[in-house]
């Protein structure tokens, strides 16, 4: 080697443990049992290794065997059941359920990941299109209402510099646009409110408000319907009601010794 060139590190090479959570989320709402060949399909890993793999996560107790397939153990249950989100939808269970009824359209309650949304709860109906996401579901913050009013309790300026450009899409009716989307932004934290037609799937509509506790959006809950329905501004008022009855639930639950629970210093 010349005094001119210098020696360059290896790529790491990918755990073990990596290999696993991809072999993991290879499962999803639409291939819920999978056999070795599928799962070596969606992972891109080798069949020997998923063979491997797929025996250690049953010892484990992450997978279990489904007849010629596998599946994801119930016992996985547990564990997202123990997070401070999955805590905050067992205290808005009752304030989701009650909405559904009043209004007759799908309910949602989501938490932003990054430039994500993540769903936690999700009651459907039958009257509106098949939504493409199930709990635990990411989908891109910019396309969902959900996901519109948690960034626009973000701080502005910040999302200026970090959004991904271009962003995510997921019709031709998503924005894309930065700058777009940061004004959008201004006015949905003015209003307390957002909405979005067919951005996220075709057919579908949808308006959320933010859950906010000490300024800071901790989720959002909205209700989804049929772009071709009127909900009117009842809607609005009673996703205004659900959303302070959850805070005012997460605050109470705060001031039972969970403040740490809180996803931020204050």
């Amino acid at each position: 080697m010349s005094s001119g060139e210098r020696l360059v590190p290896a790529a790491e090479p990918t755990s073990i443990l990596s290999k696993a959570f991809d072999l993991m989320r290879a499962f999803n709402s639409d291939s819920r049992v999978m056999t070795l060949s599928e799962l070596s399909r969606a992972s891109g890993l080798p069949k020997s290794t998923v063979h491997r793999l797929i025996a250690r996560l049953v010892d484990l107790g992450a997978v279990e065997q489904h007849r010629t397939g596998y599946v994801v153990s119930v016992d996985l249950l547990q564990l997202a059941a123990n997070t401070p989100a999955g805590g905050m939808r067992d205290l808005a269970l009752p304030a989701l359920a009650a909405l559904h009824r009043w209004s007759g359209h799908g309910v949602q309650l989501a938490v932003l990941r990054q430039f994500d949304v993540v769903y936690l709860e999700k009651i459907a109906t039958h009257r509106m299109p098949a939504p493409r996401a199930g709990i635990g579901a990411r989908l891109p913050a910019n396309c969902t209402a959900l996901g519109k009013v948690l960034l626009a309790w973000e701080n502005i300026e910040d999302l200026d510099s970090f959004l991904p450009r271009p962003m995510s899409t997921m019709t031709t009716h998503s924005t894309t646009d930065v700058d777009e989307l940061l004004l959008e932004l201004q006015k949905i934290r003015s209003a307390g409110i957002a909405r979005e037609r067919e951005e996220s799937q075709l057919g579908l509509a949808c308006v959320a408000v933010p859950i906010v506790i000490h300024d800071f959006a901790v989720g959002a809950v909205a209700v989804s319907h049929s772009a071709d329905v009127d909900v009117g501004s009842g809607v609005d008022n009673a996703l205004r009601a659900t959303a302070a009855q959850i805070a005012r639930l997460c605050r109470d639950d705060l001031s039972r010794g969970k403040f740490r629970y809180f996803p931020r210093e204050l």
